[in-house]
C-alpha cells in the first residue's frame, strides 16, 4: 500500500516565500483535499490582497511621509496580512472546496456510469465559481517565468552570484524575515561579488561573505586576512581575524543568528522594510566603518536584486 505525502500546509507561509508556492504548485496537480484546501485558501488570500489594494487605492497618498518605499513596504504588509486573514478564514476558501469537491464527485460518478459530455455550470450562476488547482498552477508558472526573464536581463556576473547563493539567502530570510536580496546585496558588496572572498592559509574559501569578524567568543574556525577600516573617516589597513565556515549556507546560517541575537541589531530586523532603511539600520548599529556603507549598500540593492 502506498502513502500519500500529506500537502503542505501553505497558509502560515510568507506572502512572497516562492518555495511555499512551488509546493502549492506541485500540490495542486494531485486534486487531493489537501491540495483544495491549500489552493482555495490562497485564492482567498488573493482576494483578500485585491481588496486591500483597492481600499489603499481609494485613500489619499500624497502626505509628507509617503514615498515610493513607503508604498513598497506597504503592499509587502498587505501581502502577508492577506495571508494570515485567509490561514484563519472568511468563509471563501471553505465554499469554494465544498463546491469544487461536489464537482469532482459528480464527474467521477458521471465516469463510472459511462456518461460522457457532462455540461458545467453556466458561468455567473450560484454554482459556477470554480477554483481550477491546475490553472492556479499555471499562473504561478506564468510569475516565475516572468521574473526569469527579468533575471536574464542582468549582467552574467550577477545571475551568477543569485545563482549560487539564493538558496542560502532564501532560507536565512526564513530565519530572520530580512528579505534574501538585501542579504545577497550585502554579500555582493562585502565579497567583491565573490571575488575578495575571505581565504584560509591554504588558500581555500572561508565562505564567510559577510566580513563578520571573530571576537573572543567565537569558537570555530578563523581566517586571517587585511582589511581597511575607516577611523575618523580616513582608510586604515589592518590585519583582522574573520570567522570561517565548511559551506555559504553556514555562513549564512550564523549571519542571520547574529543579527538575531545581537541587540546592536533589533532596530535592524523592526524597521528594515525597504533596501535604504536596512541598510542605514546597518551602518548606524556599527556593521561597517566605511561612511558610505549604506549609500553603496543600498544602491546595489536596488540596481542588482530589486
Amino acid at each position: 500500500m502506498s502513502i500519500k505525502a500529506a500537502a503542505p500546509d501553505l497558509s502560515a507561509s510568507l506572502a512572497f516565500d516562492t518555495q511555499s508556492l512551488g509546493g502549492l504548485k506541485q500540490s495542486a496537480k494531485t486534486n487531493s483535499p489537501d491540495a483544495l484546501k491549500g489552493a482555495a485558501t490562497q485564492f482567498e488570500a488573493l482576494f483578500i490582497n485585491m481588496m486591500l489594494k483597492s481600499m489603499r487605492d481609494a485613500t489619499p497618498q500624497d502626505g509628507v511621509l509617503d514615498s515610493q518605499e513607503s508604498k513598497t513596504y506597504t503592499s509587502m504588509l498587505d501581502q502577508q496580512m492577506s495571508q494570515t486573514l485567509a490561514k484563519r478564514g472568511i468563509g471563501l476558501a471553505d465554499m469554494l472546496v465544498r463546491q469544487m469537491t461536489a464537482q469532482q464527485v459528480n464527474q467521477q460518478a458521471l465516469a463510472l456510469s459511462g456518461e460522457q459530455g457532462a455540461s458545467a455550470p453556466a458561468a455567473g450562476s450560484a454554482s459556477g465559481l470554480t477554483l481550477d488547482p491546475a490553472a492556479l498552477a499555471k499562473s504561478i508558472d506564468t510569475g516565475a517565468a516572468e521574473t526569469k526573464a527579468a533575471d536574464s536581463k542582468r549582467p552574467p556576473h550577477v545571475r551568477a552570484f543569485r545563482e549560487k547563493l539564493s538558496a542560502q539567502a532564501d532560507e536565512a530570510e526564513r530565519a530572520t524575515g530580512i528579505p534574501a536580496k538585501f542579504m545577497l546585496g550585502q554579500a555582493a558588496l562585502e565579497s567583491g561579488w565573490g571575488k575578495r572572498e575571505i581565504k584560509m592559509a591554504d588558500g581555500s574559501t572561508s565562505h564567510n561573505l559577510f566580513g563578520i569578524k571573530a571576537g573572543p567568543g567565537w569558537k570555530g574556525k578563523v581566517a586571517t586576512a587585511v582589511t581597511t577600516e575607516y577611523i575618523n573617516g580616513k582608510p586604515h589597513t589592518k590585519v583582522e581575524k574573520f570567522r570561517a565556515y565548511d559551506s555559504y549556507a553556514e555562513g549564512f546560517k550564523d549571519y542571520a543568528k547574529m543579527l538575531a541575537s545581537n541587540p546592536r541589531y533589533q532596530q535592524v530586523l523592526a524597521h528594515g522594510g525597504d533596501a535604504a532603511t536596512f541598510a542605514r539600520g546597518l551602518q548606524r548599529a556599527g556593521y561597517a566603518t566605511d561612511p558610505q556603507y549604506a549609500a553603496k549598500l543600498t544602491t546595489l540593492i536596488k540596481h542588482s536584486f530589486a
